[in-house]
C-alpha cells in the first residue's frame, strides 16, 4: 500500500463508558454521528473519546450508537441515526457486506459516510484506517524474527471483516519465501468469531489438539485474540515458549509483550486515528469534498475492488526492546507496562 499518512498522536483522552444510543454535546452546528460495531472491547472507547472531543471543539453535534456485536441491530441504529438528520455518519461495520443496504439509505438521505477503520466498498464513502495489509507484515516479521523455522498457526478475526483478509495478504507477503523453502508451515488456520477472545481460545485449543501441541508460532491477528491464544498455551506449558503476535496496543496485550508471553502488539494509536477521522468528518460536514481532504488517496484494494478515497495511517510495531514508545506516548503508565516483566526489558528497569 502506498501514500500511508502519519497522523500526528492526540493527547491523551480519557475514555467515556457508553451503550446504546446517547446524545453528547449539544452545542450548536453540524452534527456528526458515529455507528460502533460493538462498543465493549477497550479500543473502541479511546477512539470515540478522540472523535468527541475534535467534534465538541468545533461546536459541533455527536450522537453514537452501539450495535452490540449485531448486524440486525446495527442497520436499526443506522436508521435511527438517519431519522436525526446527521450531516455525516462514520460507521464501524460489524459486517462490511450486510452494511452495505444501510450505507445506501445513508447516501440517499444526502448524508456523507465514513467507513472507520473497517472498509464497506462504496464508492461515496471515505475510507480511514490504518494500513492493515502493513500491519500483517509487521505482524509476521517479528514473529519470523522470533522463530524463522516451525510449524505456524493462524488465528484470524472474523470472517466477515476485511481486516482479517488485509492482514493475512499481508502476513502472506512476509512469509512466502520461508514456506516455499519449506522452512515454515501452515499446521492451522482459522477464522475467529467476532474476533472475540473466547473463540480464538477455543481454536487455538483444538489446534493444540490437532498438532499435539507441535505449534512454534501463532500468529494472531489483534490483541484480544491473542489473550485467548495465550490462555490456551499456557494450559499447555507454551506459554512464553511460542511467540504470539497481535495488535491494538491493548493495555494488557502491552504487559503481555513486557512478561514475554506476546512478542508483538502491532500499535495502531486509535487516538490518532480518532482525531484524523473527526477532522475529516467535520471538514466534509463543511462542505469539503471528499477528494479534497488532506492526504487522500485512492484505495481499491478490497473484496470487490471497488475504488474509494481512503486515508490511511502507520501503524507501530512495539516489542520489548521499544515498549518505552508506548510509555512516552502517554498510552501506557509504567507500572501497568512493567507488572512482572522479564529481568531485559530496558523500558521496565
Amino acid at each position: 500500500m502506498k501514500n500511508i499518512v502519519k497522523a500526528v498522536v492526540a493527547g491523551a483522552l480519557l475514555a467515556t463508558a457508553m451503550g446504546g444510543m446517547a446524545n453528547v454535546a449539544m452545542a450548536k452546528g453540524k452534527t456528526i454521528a458515529v455507528s460502533w460495531k460493538t462498543f465493549q472491547e477497550e479500543r473502541w472507547k479511546t477512539d470515540d473519546a478522540a472523535i468527541k472531543a475534535v467534534v465538541e471543539a468545533a461546536g459541533d453535534k455527536y450522537i453514537t450508537a452501539d450495535a452490540q456485536g449485531s448486524a440486525q441491530k446495527q442497520a436499526a441504529d443506522i436508521e435511527a441515526l438517519i431519522a436525526q438528520k446527521p450531516d455525516v455518519i462514520m460507521i464501524v461495520a460489524f459486517d462490511s457486506d450486510a452494511i452495505l443496504p444501510s450505507i445506501k439509505k445513508i447516501t440517499d438521505a444526502g448524508i456523507k459516510s465514513i467507513a472507520y477503520d473497517v472498509q464497506f466498498e462504496d464508492p461515496n464513502a471515505l475510507y480511514i484506517t490504518f494500513d492493515n495489509v502493513g500491519v500483517g507484515r509487521l505482524m509476521a516479521k517479528e514473529i519470523l524474527k522470533a522463530k524463522p523455522e516451525g510449524n505456524y498457526a493462524f488465528i484470524k478475526g472474523d470472517k466477515g471483516d476485511p481486516n482479517a483478509t488485509f492482514l493475512f495478504m499481508g502476513q502472506m507477503e512476509v512469509l512466502k519465501p520461508a514456506m516455499d523453502a519449506g522452512k515454515i508451515k501452515n499446521v492451522c488456520e482459522t477464522f475467529t468469531d467476532g474476533w472475540k477472545p473466547d473463540n480464538a481460545q477455543k481454536n487455538m485449543e483444538q489446534c493444540l489438539t490437532s498438532t499435539k501441541n507441535k505449534v512454534d508460532a501463532v500468529v494472531s491477528e489483534n490483541d484480544g485474540m491473542a489473550s485467548g491464544v495465550v490462555a490456551a498455551l499456557k494450559a499447555q506449558g507454551l506459554a512464553g515458549k511460542v511467540p504470539v503476535s497481535g495488535q491494538d496496543g491493548d493495555k494488557a496485550a502491552l504487559n503481555r509483550v513486557a512478561q514475554g508471553t506476546q512478542t508483538v502488539s502491532v500499535w495502531k494509536d486509535s487516538r490518532a486515528l480518532g482525531k484524523a477521522a473527526a477532522e475529516a468528518a467535520v471538514a466534509m460536514a463543511d462542505g469539503t469534498a471528499i477528494d479534497k481532504l488532506p492526504g487522500v488517496a485512492k484505495f481499491k484494494d478490497g473484496k470487490k475492488k471497488v475504488e474509494m478515497n481512503s486515508i490511511l495511517l502507520a501503524p507501530d510495531p512495539i516489542t520489548k526492546a521499544n515498549l518505552d514508545d508506548v510509555i512516552k506516548a502517554g498510552w501506557i503508565d509504567k507500572a501497568a507496562a512493567c507488572a512482572g516483566a522479564q529481568a531485559d526489558v530496558a523500558a521496565c528497569k
